[in-house]
């Protein structure tokens, strides 16, 4: 999986006009997708019981802006509409590019916190982590099986991140990616996945998945399919530049966490990239540095960034900076003080991540029944 796993899902209910805060994406959504994606948001204000969503990240650092107003702020609003969430701290899937999971507990730990603080609610969403489901991971085999080498290489997602490793080979892991990604997808039986148009191959894959081991083993006369093929419930969030103009990255130093202190995001807000130019305008294809930081601003305080940028307008870069230093400390505030507050209770951190890991455990053990009954496989 990428670093948020199923990442950048749908807005937010507050901001009614989202569509408008983002810069130009270089793609975009067909119209029969963006069609059926509001189609499935009616769907679920009217029916939220009918959807299960697997969404989650990887552990390798610490979450930030991006992912806030990219994907969080939208698995909060999922879970407050009633639909049953199950959200995976992907640490099996940190050995796919890195020799060596460093800090693996901590970061583990620490995106445990920024769910609760961001208000994940554990009696709602099943949080968990991947290494602790056994039959998650089984179902890794059969899967592989239904696609070929070449299908897996194809992968963007796979491609890309062979072509940026810094390692002088890619395990086989890597190549696994795709597979392990529908497994987690599919263990749940979720029928809906938030995501950006990024993640669509991810998704098609797990259809294609999906469908072929219902046709294989459980397409005779009155036979179930054991497998949904889940929809894609395609993002309009915002894209929120690094500080450095560049992809917003926990790698590459340039985000800002939400678990940064204000003294922090005031250092980075104040070194990040903007232009000459003294009057501020909200123009993401001429100036992506200040726009970025008008576009953060607009959506901390909730507002259209082409009012923000007329309200600073000759105040320069300066006045820019200060403005979102000031946006930014005051919506993170909350949720710093959730975090720390979770922070200070370790056991209680220990026994979400348990008691996630048993629900998350008896459900993926149930598909794993029937898909062992589907394939025959069961000999006692």
């Amino acid at each position: 999986m990428t670093t948020t796993v199923l990442a950048a899902a749908a807005p937010t209910a507050a901001p009614a006009a989202a569509p408008t805060l983002a810069p130009a994406p270089a793609l975009a959504p067909s119209a029969a997708e963006q069609l059926r994606s509001a189609e499935l948001e009616q769907l679920i204000h009217r029916q939220p019981g009918r959807f299960r969503v697997l969404t989650g990240d990887r552990p390798t650092g610490r979450l930030h802006l991006g992912h806030y107003f990219g994907t969080l702020q939208n698995r909060v609003r999922l879970q407050d509409l009633g639909v049953e969430s199950f959200v995976v701290i992907a640490d099996y899937q940190v050995l796919t590019d890195r020799d060596v999971a460093d800090r693996l507990a901590e970061h583990v730990e620490g995106l445990l916190l920024d769910y609760l603080a961001i208000g994940i609610d554990p009696s709602r969403s099943t949080v968990f982590t991947h290494s602790a489901i056994p039959a998650l991971n089984q179902l890794l085999l059969p899967f592989l099986s239904l696609v070929s080498v070449a299908e897996l290489g194809r992968n963007p997602t796979v491609k890309d991140e062979i072509a940026h490793s810094k390692q002088a080979a890619v395990s086989g892991l890597m190549y696994t990616y795709p597979a392990h990604q529908a497994a987690d997808i599919l263990f749940c039986k979720a029928n809906l996945v938030p995501a950006g148009l990024d993640q669509a191959p991810h998704l098609e894959l797990t259809r294609t998945i999906a469908r072929r081991f219902n046709d294989r083993f459980s397409s005779g006369p009155g036979a179930t399919p054991v497998f949904p093929e889940p929809d894609i419930l395609f993002s309009t969030a915002p894209l929120l530049l690094g500080t450095d103009g560049g992809k917003m990255s926990k790698s590459r130093g340039n985000s800002i966490a939400l678990a940064a202190t204000a003294e922090e995001t005031a250092r980075l807000i104040k070194g990040a990239t903007t232009d000459a130019e003294r009057r501020i305008s909200y123009d993401p294809e001429h100036r992506p540095g200040v726009s970025s930081l008008v576009l953060l601003a607009a959506l901390c305080l909730e507002a259209d960034p082409h009012q923000v940028a007329e309200e600073i307008g000759n105040g320069g870069a300066s006045a820019l900076k200060r403005l979102v230093t000031e946006a930014v400390n005051e919506r993170l505030a909350p949720i710093r003080a959730r975090r720390a507050e979770y922070a200070e209770d370790r056991a209680s951190l220990r026994r979400i991540l348990r008691e996630g890991n048993e629900r998350a455990t008896a459900v993926a053990e149930t598909t794993l029944r029937e898909v062992r009954e589907a394939m025959g496989a069961v000999y006692y």
